[in-house]
């Protein structure tokens, strides 16, 4: 089982070209160049770390499995990396 302060991981979406908007929710959207893709996921506002199962609905988000999106943060997965996984799955296009 595993966590991640929700800091560490504004930092890393941050990182790789998530822009992030403020609503109740922070929401978070992927973008290729300038341009927003459909990808996104959510931060709450009131939990300061993500369990297990907050995790695993962010990764299904992301288009990750659980690990994948372990290593999205922790940065092993590279900004290129996540992109050519999404083109190939056909969740963005370029």
């Amino acid at each position: 089982m595993s966590t991640f302060k929700t800091s560490v991981i504004d930092g890393a979406l941050r990182g790789k070209s998530f822009q992030k908007s403020s609503t109740h929710h922070d929401m978070y959207w992927f973008y290729v160049g300038e341009k927003k893709t459909s990808v996104r996921t959510r931060l709450s506002h009131g939990v300061s770390e993500y369990g297990d199962s907050l995790l695993g609905q962010m990764a299904r988000q992301l288009h990750l499995t659980r690990a994948d999106l372990g290593e999205l943060i922790e940065c092993p997965l590279t900004e290129d990396a996540y992109r050519q996984k999404l083109i190939s799955g056909g969740y963005v296009k370029v």
